[in-house]
């Protein structure tokens, strides 16, 4: 900001004489702003503004002296030279950040949105606009000049023929229209057409500051109407197809991924030709800002169901399948976070499966964990609901990458891989091979996880690949049961539903059954299906499958057993067990010390060896 897009010169000295005033201390040149003397003014004005223009050491000298407080009473002077001298000297110093704070203070906007009337001096407008332009960064600011009528100036000002006072207007809207409120306001002003005029300047700085306005102003559908209205649209396509031009690309395609928001827009890109240019143009370029962007646009467009359909119609899975080729992991994961955008699209879900899923395994063994992630959620969205896509995942050698991903750092990536493992469980063969590759003791770590997604996705798994006594030992043997419990405590509704289906699954065996018992799994259970709000379809099951696997408890703590529970070796009656109290094992009975209470049953049917 204050860059000068022309050659910087001398404050004009009209009929003064070359100033002498170098050579007195800034304490003194500041008292001469108190004088009654205009040209004296004028002469001390001139003389600040080379001393601040040196350094902000200066500027802070200037602001320690109280300069400003005199320099604003000068900005609204009648004598011009010397009104136009104090707003240079303003402009100047205004870069600095305390002197920005104390012109906030003095409530300066107004006397300055004042000197851009049309007919003041052009280096008036230059200074002006300068220090709007450097206190428009902060909000209050930017409010004050919405509020006292700033944005209809600076509009005009866009069509100065002077190219600083151009850029530093322009730079001041683009600060402005980061307010939803003056995005509105300038677009009722008609702030397209000069800024679409400002595309074709011979300074690029202008041209980049059009561009990121424009991109700012275009997430408004009302302003993508009026841009469209305006040839907008050719006016961005054009500079696309301009090699000379390429330092532009990137935000000329900023505005068009805006455009293609919206259905309309797209579909008039579409018919003129332009979709077609847009894409050839992202397939051949490769600067990694413009892939990233590109596919960042396409993702946010992808959210509306037509827009989704156009896309496919114009081929654009080609592209976002090139772009997971690059060199670059930005682009790979933007290109990712697209693939699983245009899964909505059944015909799009099929062709990205086809072609995409070998890169996107390949992808899982990235040492960039962010490209995991994204991987792993494009694989999620390819293989819900699509038992192609979940045989071309196996066939692409993706459980081993899949079971490395749930030690990665990142609670996305391993919530994720975990769901793509779920989705391989609906497939027979998948099972087997995933769990001879050890999932129980895998999903181990991600039970223990703080976060309820990860949580979730791996109490899910444990009842998805829990359906053997082999995998449920593995389960135990890892140490897995304990924190499955303690998930039965979670205040996540669906955490909790997860987590009973799992301990119904592991309840299967008697084992485990016992196990999770002395866990205090049941204990919990019983409390969760007291409760309206917390018990589920799953928590009453686990609850009866966990006794009917560990009789011994069962009797004690209901005092009956159905007809279906067998009493095996091993059961025994130790009498009825209280709520609250904890229920002992056999081991824990045999070390207490004998009593006159009755004794406990013990059923051993076993043959004795010899």
């Amino acid at each position: 900001m204050g860059k000068k897009v022309k050659k910087e010169e001398s404050p004009p000295q009209d009929v003064f004489d070359p100033l002498l005033f170098e050579s007195k201390a800034p304490e003194t040149v500041v008292l001469m702003l108190s004088s009654p003397e205009n040209e004296v003014l004028a002469k001390a004005c001139d003389a600040l503004y080379k001393f601040a223009s040196k350094d902000d050491e200066n500027k802070v000298t200037l602001l320690g002296l109280g300069a400003l407080e005199h320099l604003y009473k000068l900005i609204s002077h009648e004598d011009p030279i010397v009104r136009r001298n104090a707003v240079m000297v303003f402009g100047i110093m205004a870069s600095n950040h305390d002197v920005k704070n104390l012109l906030r203070e003095l409530d300066v906007t107004n006397s300055l949105i004042s000197q851009l009337a049309p007919e003041e001096d052009v280096v008036i407008h230059e200074f002006a606009t300068l220090c709007l332009a450097h206190m428009a960064v902060d909000y209050t600011t930017k409010v004050k000049i919405f509020e006292q009528g700033g944005l209809e100036p600076l509009i005009r000002l866009l069509g100065s023929p002077d190219p600083d006072v151009t850029k530093n207007s322009l730079e001041c809207i683009y600060l402005l229209v980061q307010d939803f409120q003056n995005r509105a306001a300038v677009r009722e002003l008609n702030v397209i057409p000069p800024l679409l005029a400002l595309l074709e300047s011979e300074y690029p700085v202008i041209q980049l500051l059009a561009l990121r306005t424009l991109e700012v102003i275009s997430k408004d559908r009302e302003t993508r109407i009026i841009l469209e209205e305006n040839n907008g649209l050719d006016c961005l396509l054009n500079i696309l197809e301009n090699d000379e031009l390429s330092d532009l690309h990137i935000e000329t395609l900023a505005v068009l991924g805006n455009c293609l928001e919206d259905v309309q827009t797209l579909q008039l890109i579409q018919m003129t030709g332009g979709l077609k240019k847009l894409l050839s143009f992202l397939e051949v370029s490769t600067v990694p800002d413009i892939q990233k962007n590109a596919a960042k646009a396409i993702t946010k467009a992808a959210y509306d169901s037509e827009i989704r359909k156009i896309l496919h119609w114009e081929e654009v899975e080609k592209f976002l399948l090139s772009l997971l080729e690059t060199n670059n992991d930005e682009v790979k994961v933007a290109a990712s976070q697209a693939i699983s955008a245009m899964c909505e699209n059944i015909d799009s879900k099929c062709v990205l499966g086809l072609q995409g899923i070998p890169q996107l395994v390949q992808l899982l063994s990235s040492d960039n964990e962010e490209v995991k992630e994204a991987a792993a959620t494009a694989l999620v969205n390819l293989t819900t609901a699509s038992p192609r896509n979940v045989s071309a995942v196996a066939e692409a050698e993706g459980i081993v990458p899949l079971m490395n991903t749930l030690n990665t750092q990142r609670d996305g990536a391993i919530a994720n891989a975990i769901t793509v493992l779920i989705n391989l469980s609906m497939q027979e063969p998948s099972i087997a091979t995933i769990q001879s590759h050890g999932i129980m003791s895998a999903l181990a770590g991600p039970l223990r996880s703080t976060n309820s997604q990860v949580q979730s996705k791996a109490a899910f798994a444990v009842a998805a690949f829990g359906c053997n006594a082999d995998a449920r030992t593995e389960l135990r043997n890892a140490g897995g049961l304990g924190p499955l419990a303690e998930l039965l405590h979670s205040k996540n509704e669906e955490v909790r539903r997860n987590a009973c289906w799992a301990v119904m699954v592991c309840g299967s065996d008697e084992l485990s059954a016992v196990e999770l018992c002395r866990l205090g799994a049941l204990d919990i259970l019983e409390e969760i299906n007291l409760s309206t709000k917390r018990k589920n379809k799953f928590s009453e099951a686990a609850l009866e499958k966990l006794l009917d696997n560990n009789l011994s408890q069962k009797y004690s703590r209901m005092g009956y057993l159905s007809s279906s529970n067998i009493i095996a070796n091993g059961f025994y009656d130790c009498g009825q067990t209280k709520r609250g109290r904890k229920f002992l094992s056999l081991e824990e009975l045999s070390k207490q010390e004998l009593t006159d209470r009755r004794a406990i049953i013990f059923i051993n049917a076993k043959p004795q060896e010899e």
